[in-house]
C-alpha cells in the first residue's frame, strides 16, 4: 500500500500535537483499502418536485438518456443535433440560425451571453427586480462592464419609462438585460416595450428565459430580442444540465467584431458556433445523453403544442392562487404580473416557513422552495413547471398545506382551498374534476 507524504512546513502534528517546522518527520497517513461494500446503492427517493426548479422529468425523458453513447462528432449524434436546433428555434419562436444549447446549466448560458457580448467600459442597463437580475449585474461587471441598475421593489415589475430614464443617462449603451420570469419573486417582467426602447438607444435586447421558456410566451423574433438564454430543468422538462441560447444576426455581428477575444474560451461563442454548425470542428465534448433528453424533451412540448401548453400552465396557475387565497394566503408578486408557473407565498404571520416545507418533504414527499434574498423566511416558492404543472400536484399542495397550517394552529376551513380551486377549473371551461394535464 502507497503512503501519502506531505511537504515539509511548519504544521501541527495530529499524533503530539505540537508543531513541526521543515524536515520533521511526522507519522504517515494511509489511504484506505477501497471496498464497494463501503458505498450503498444509489438509491434517490421519488420526489414530487413542486419548487423553483427543477421540475419532475417524463418518463419518455428518463429513457431516452439510456440510450447509447455516441461520440461527440459521431454522424448520427451530429444528426440529433441538427434536430435539436429545429426544435429549440420553434420554442424560442426565431428563425435565428445561432440556436443551439451551451453546455453547462442556465447560469452557463448567462455567462455566455454577457461573456461574448460585453467588452472593457462597455455601458449596460440592467433590470433588477429579484435575485436573478442581481446576478445579471454581478456578471456583466466581471465581463468589465459599467452597469447602470435599474431597481425595482420585489414583487413588482421593473416600469419601462425606468429604463427609458437609464438608457438616456448612458453615453453609448451596448444593450439592456432583464429577467422575463424572475424566479425569485414570481412577477413576470413584460419585454416588448423594453426591447422598442432598447433599440430606439441603439443597444441589444438580452433576456432570461431561464424560467420561462416552456411556460409561458417567448417570442424572441415578434419581440426582437438580440439575445437569450434559459435552461432544461424548469419549463422544458428535462434534467439541468444544458442552457438554450439563441442570438440574433444583429448580436452576431455585435460579436464578430469584438476587439478581443473572449474572455471565457469554454464559452466563445466564436468557437462553439462552429461546432453546431456545418464545419463540426471540436471545441469541447458535449454531453451526449443530455442532449438526447433535451430532444427528447422538446418532442414532447411540440407534441402537445405551444399555445395548449401555455393555457395549461396558466389554468394550473389560476387554480392553485383560488385556492391559496381561500386560505387567507397572499402572493408576493404584484397582482397582474403574476407567473403561472411559479407563485411565491406570503409566510403567515406566527407561521415557521422552514417548518411547514420539513413537513411537506416529510409526510408528502413534496418539495416546495424557500425564500431569497429579501424574502428569506418570508415567502414559500410553488412551482408549477413543465410536467408538474397538474391538476393532481395543484390539488395535492392545497390540501397539503390546509393539514399543514390548520395543526400549526392557523384558522383554516377545511376543504375551502380545494373548492376554490375546482370553480377556477370550472369558470375556465373546465368541471370540476376534470383533468387538466
Amino acid at each position: 500500500m502507497h503512503s501519502i507524504h506531505f511537504p515539509a512546513a511548519a504544521r501541527l502534528c495530529s499524533v503530539s500535537g505540537r508543531t513541526s517546522g521543515p524536515g520533521a518527520c511526522i507519522k504517515e497517513r494511509k489511504l484506505e483499502k477501497p471496498s464497494a461494500d463501503s458505498f450503498a446503492e444509489l438509491k434517490p427517493p421519488a420526489r414530487i418536485l413542486l419548487g423553483p426548479g427543477p421540475s419532475n422529468v417524463h418518463p419518455r425523458v428518463m429513457k431516452a438518456m439510456l440510450s447509447p453513447v455516441l461520440g461527440h462528432l459521431d454522424p448520427d449524434f451530429v444528426g440529433v443535433m441538427e434536430e435539436i436546433k429545429k426544435l429549440l428555434r420553434l420554442v424560442f419562436r426565431t428563425r435565428n440560425e445561432i440556436t443551439f444549447p451551451v453546455s453547462g446549466t442556465g447560469s452557463a448560458g448567462m455567462e455566455a451571453v454577457l461573456a461574448n457580448l460585453i467588452e472593457d467600459g462597455d455601458e449596460v442597463v440592467v433590470g433588477v427586480a429579484g435575485a436573478f437580475g442581481a446576478r445579471i449585474v454581478d456578471a456583466a461587471e466581471r465581463q468589465g462592464a459599467q452597469v447602470h441598475k435599474v431597481e425595482a421593489e420585489w414583487g413588482k415589475i421593473v416600469e419601462p419609462e425606468r429604463i427609458a430614464d437609464a438608457l438616456k443617462a448612458a453615453r453609448k449603451p451596448k444593450l439592456v438585460a432583464i429577467v422575463h420570469a424572475e424566479t425569485s419573486t414570481g412577477v413576470h417582467q413584460p419585454l416588448e416595450e423594453i426591447s422598442r426602447l432598447a433599440h430606439r438607444a441603439g443597444a441589444l435586447m438580452v433576456a432570461d428565459a431561464v424560467t420561462s421558456l416552456g411556460c409561458v410566451p417567448v417570442e424572441i423574433d415578434k419581440w426582437e430580442i438580440d439575445a437569450c438564454y434559459s435552461c432544461t430543468q424548469k419549463g422544458i422538462g428535462a434534467p439541468p444540465g444544458l442552457a438554450p441560447v439563441t442570438f440574433s444576426e444583429r448580436a452576431m455581428e455585435a460579436v464578430r467584431k469584438r476587439k478581443r477575444k473572449c474572455r471565457s474560451w469554454y464559452l466563445d461563442l466564436a468557437m462553439i458556433e462552429h461546432y453546431w454548425g456545418p464545419e463540426r470542428l471540436y471545441h469541447h465534448t458535449a454531453p451526449i445523453t443530455m442532449n438526447y433528453a433535451l430532444y427528447e424533451a422538446l418532442r414532447i412540448i411540440i407534441e402537445e403544442g405551444l399555445e395548449a401548453r401555455w393555457e395549461r400552465h396558466r389554468a394550473n396557475a389560476t387554480a392553485l392562487q383560488a385556492g391559496l387565497a381561500a386560505m387567507g394566503l397572499q402572493m408576493a408578486a404584484q397582482q397582474g404580473y403574476r407567473l403561472p408557473q411559479l407563485t411565491a407565498v406570503v409566510v403567515p404571520e406566527g407561521i415557521n416557513e422552514a417548518r411547514v416545507r420539513e413537513r411537506l418533504l416529510q409526510l408528502f414527499n413534496m418539495e416546495v422552495g424557500a425564500g431569497l434574498g429579501p424574502f428569506k423566511g418570508k415567502v414559500w416558492r410553488v412551482g408549477l413547471m413543465g410536467e408538474g404543472s397538474r391538476r393532481e400536484n395543484v390539488m395535492l399542495v392545497l390540501n397539503a398545506l390546509e393539514d399543514i397550517l390548520g395543526a400549526m394552529g392557523m384558522e383554516i376551513a377545511r376543504g375551502r382551498a380545494l373548492a376554490a380551486a375546482d370553480q377556477a377549473y370550472v369558470s375556465l371551461g373546465l368541471g370540476a374534476g376534470e383533468p387538466r394535464d
